[in-house]
């Protein structure tokens, strides 16, 4: 009997890869809080991930595309047309930041899980 990795450890890659774009995405969007006319951008994390599981065709490997990606509306408006918004782009860095950790670990305890299996435990 053969083990296929890809449906042992479900779903928790795709969620690291995901994560890990959004992190890319929120770290642009803090590295240009200053830039005038600079437009937040985040996706639709759980959107995102169902569009995965039900394999809508999206490929992480090439990246989300632009409609996947969406425009953060701030919560008060700056005179140079920049949208960032330091507090709110640190909290959801964070956010996905602990999200990630938690698929980490996850995918770790799936891992120790196959390996116990392996050695027959």
């Amino acid at each position: 009997m053969s083990i296929q990795i890809d449906k042992a450890l479900g779903v928790h890659v795709q969620a690291l890869e995901l994560r890990m774009q959004r992190s890319e995405i929120l770290a642009a969007n803090l590295a240009n809080e200053s830039t005038p006319g600079f437009q937040a951008r985040d996706i639709d994390f759980a959107s995102a991930m169902r569009r995965l599981e039900q394999g809508a065709g999206m490929s992480l490997n090439a990246g989300l595309s632009a409609q996947e990606l969406k425009y953060r509306v701030p919560h008060q408006a700056s005179q140079d047309g920049n949208t960032v918004e330091l507090g709110v782009e640190q909290a959801e860095f964070s956010r996905n930041a602990m999200d990630f950790q938690t698929s980490l670990t996850f995918l770790t305890m799936k891992f120790s899980g196959l390996k116990k299996a392996i050695e027959g435990q």
